[in-house]
C-alpha cells in the first residue's frame, strides 16, 4: 500500500501508567529516509514498534495519507522490517530465507523466483545464496535480513538498530549498502538508532527523542549546527557543556557568560534571561589552541593521537575541563590559550523557567556549582527508567 505521506498524529505508548512515548508528530514523505535519534530508554524502538502495530497505542492515530493505519493489524500495513538480530531461519539457506515471505503471500512461482533473485543480486550475494546464515559473516547475515525485507516491496522499511552487533569496518561498509539501496530503490525508511553519526550519514532527517518526548526535529545539519536546546546538543557532540549564567548583551545576538573563572561571548539559542543559570554547549573543533596570554588559560592534560587530528583535554585553574580537535601536538603539561569563537559557543536556557528574555545586564553574577554528568538510566527502550541525571559537568565529557 503506498503513500505520499505516512502521518503520526499524537503516537502515545503507556506502560504501567508511565509514558514511554509521548505525543509524537511526525510526517514521512514518500522516499524520505526519517532516523529516530537518541540513548536508551527514550522511546525510539516504542515508536517504530507503533508504526509497525507490534504495540497498540494508548493515545493518538497513525494515517497513510487519508486511510487510518493504527487500527490495521500488522501484518496487513505492508511494512518491511529488520531487526536487530536479524531474525534469520538458520535452517534455510539465504535464498529461502528471501523468499519466504513471497511464499507466505502465495505469489506465484516464477514472480516468487524472479524477486527473489533480483533481491540477491540487490545485496550482491549471488556467491553465497545456497548458503546458510551460520556459513556467513555479520554483514551479510545483515544483508540477508534486509534483502528478505526489501523483496516484499513494502511501502515502508523499518530498520531497529541494525548495525549494533557489527563491527566498526563493517558498521561503515553497512551504512553504506542501506543508503544505497534506499536511494536505488527509492524505499521509504525509518531508521532507530543512538548511534548519531550513523544518523547524520544516512537521514534525510532526524527525530530527536528524549524520556519519550522529541526535541528537535530537522536536517543533519541543522541539529549539527544549531540544536534546540542542550539536551539536543549534547547528543549531537557537543563534548564542552558548562553551567554558567547570562551576564549582558555585548551585540543583538551575543551575550556575556560567566561563572569558574570564565567570561566567554556566545550565542543565545532562543530567548535567555539575565541572571538566568545556562548551558554553554561548544564542540571540540570549534575550540582553538593560542598562546597562554590569549583566550582562556588552561593546562594540557592529556594529548590522544588520531590520525589526522589529535584530541586534547586541558584544565583551568578553577578545574573547569575543556576538549579540543586539533591539527596541532601540544606537549603534556604545556600552559596553553584556548579561543573560544562567540559564534560556535552556544548558549541555552536550563528549563522553561528560564526563558525569558535577556535585555537588563546584571552586575554580577555567581557562578553555579560544577554539578557532575549522568546518562540517562534505562531499562530498555520500552519500558522507561526513572528521571535522568540531568545535570552536565563543567565542560562535561561523553
Amino acid at each position: 500500500m503506498s503513500f505520499a505521506q505516512l502521518r503520526l498524529d499524537g503516537v502515545t505508548r503507556s506502560f504501567a501508567g508511565h509514558d514511554a512515548l509521548t505525543d509524537l508528530d511526525l510526517t514521512v514523505r514518500s522516499g524520505e529516509f526519517i532516523a529516530l535519534l537518541g540513548p536508551s530508554g527514550c522511546g525510539k524502538s516504542t515508536a517504530l514498534n507503533c508504526l509497525a502495530g507490534l504495540l497498540p497505542l494508548t493515545r493518538g492515530s497513525i494515517w497513510s495519507d487519508d486511510t487510518r493505519l493504527d487500527t490495521v493489524p500488522a501484518e496487513r500495513r505492508g511494512f518491511g522490517m529488520v531487526f536487530q538480530n536479524y531474525a534469520l531461519f538458520p535452517h534455510m539457506s539465504v535464498r529461502r530465507n528471501i523468499a519466504f515471505g513471497l511464499q507466505m503471500r502465495r505469489l506465484p512461482r516464477a514472480e516468487i523466483r524472479r524477486r527473489t533473485e533480483e533481491a540477491v543480486r540487490l545485496v550482491r550475494l549471488e556467491e553465497h545464496a545456497g548458503k546458510l546464515p551460520g556459513q556467513l559473516s555479520g554483514g551479510q547475515q545483515q544483508r540477508v535480513a534486509i534483502a528478505r525485507a526489501v523483496v516484499l516491496e513494502p511501502s515502508l522499511v523499518l530498520m531497529d538498530e541494525p548495525l549494533s552487533n557489527l563491527d566498526a569496518k563493517l558498521r561503515l561498509e553497512m551504512r553504506t549498502e542501506i543508503r544505497r539501496l534506499h536511494q536505488s530503490l527509492g524505499l521509504t525508511t525509518v531508521y532507530v538508532t543512538h548511534d548519531q553519526e550513523e544518523a547524520l550519514s544516512l537521514a534525510d532527517r532526524l527525530v530527536v527523542l528524549r524520556a519519550g518526548r522529541v526535541q528537535q526535529i530537522g536536517t543533519p545539519e541543522e541539529l549539527h549546527t544549531r540544536p534546540a536546546n542542550w539536551h539536543v546538543a549534547d547528543f549531537m557532540g557537543y563534548r564542552n557543556l558548562l553551567r554558567l549564567r547570562a551576564d549582558e548583551r555585548t551585540g543583538p545576538a551575543e551575550v556575556v557568560v560567566t561563572g569558574h573563572g570564565l567570561r566567554l561571548v556566545g550565542t543565545p539559542v532562543g530567548p535567555v534571561r539575565a541572571g538566568a543559570e545556562v548551558i554553554a554547549g561548544v564542540r571540540p573543533e570549534d575550540l582553538r589552541i593560542t598562546g597562554p596570554e590569549e583566550g582562556v588559560p588552561a593546562v594540557v592534560e592529556v594529548v590522544e593521537y588520531q590520525g589526522r587530528e589529535v584530541a586534547v583535554e586541558a584544565r583551568t585553574a578553577e578545574g573547569v575541563q575543556f576538549n579540543l580537535r586539533t591539527q596541532s601536538r601540544p606537549a603534556l603539561g604545556e600552559r596553553i590559550g584556548i579561543a573560544v569563537d562567540p559564534v560556535r559557543l552556544l548558549v541555552f536556557a536550563t528549563d522553561e523557567a528560564d526563558a525569558g528574555l535577556l535585555d537588563e545586564p546584571v552586575d554580577t553574577v555567581s557562578p553555579g556549582p560544577a554539578i557532575g554528568s549522568a546518562d540517562e538510566p534505562t531499562d530498555g527502550d520500552d519500558r522507561p527508567a526513572g528521571e535522568p541525571a540531568d545535570e552536565p559537568a563543567t565542560g562535561s565529557s561523553r
